[in-house]
C-alpha cells in the first residue's frame, strides 16, 4: 500500500492547491482586486470569440452556477458584458469590456512572471515532458 503523499493524483491535487493559494496571496499582495478564478475567466474570455457561459464553464472546468456568480461579479466590476444572441433568449455571448481588456493587458506581465516562478529551474525539455505526462493522465481519467 502506497503512502498517500506518494500517490501521483494526490501530488497533482496538492500542487494545484498550493499554486492557487500562492497565486491568490500574490493577487492580494499587489492589490489586483480579483480572485484567481476571476482571472482565469477573464483570460478565457479574452482568448475566445463568441463564448457562451456553458462553453466558459467547460473550458474553465467549473460548474455553470459558479460561472454565473463569477460573471455577475465581473459584470459589476465592468470587466465583462453579456451580449444577447439573436433568436436565443436563454444564452449570451460573453466579451470583455474596454475596462476588462485594459485590466487583462495591464496585469498580464505580472501573471506571466508568476507563472515563470512556478517552473523555475525546469528545462524546456522537462516542461515538455511534464506537460505530456499530465496530458496522458488527463486522457487516462476520461
Amino acid at each position: 500500500m502506497q503512502d498517500i503523499e506518494n500517490v501521483i493524483l494526490f501530488q497533482i491535487d496538492k500542487t494545484s492547491k498550493v499554486a492557487k493559494s500562492y497565486s491568490q496571496r500574490e493577487f492580494d499582495r499587489i492589490g489586483l482586486g480579483i480572485t484567481v478564478e476571476q482571472w482565469i475567466v477573464l483570460k478565457i474570455i479574452e482568448e475566445s470569440e463568441a463564448l457562451s457561459q456553458r462553453e466558459l464553464a467547460t473550458k474553465s472546468l467549473r460548474d455553470p452556477a459558479s460561472i454565473t456568480r463569477t460573471i455577475d461579479l465581473l459584470e459589476k466590476k465592468n470587466y465583462v458584458v453579456r451580449n444577447s444572441i439573436p433568436d436565443n433568449r436563454r444564452q449570451y455571448h460573453l466579451s470583455l469590456t474596454t475596462a476588462g481588456k485594459r485590466f487583462v493587458a495591464e496585469h498580464l506581465a505580472v501573471i506571466k512572471a508568476h507563472r515563470l516562478r512556478s517552473v523555475y529551474g525546469f528545462t524546456k525539455e522537462e516542461l515538455s515532458q511534464l506537460s505530456g505526462y499530465l496530458s496522458r493522465i488527463q486522457q487516462n481519467m476520461k
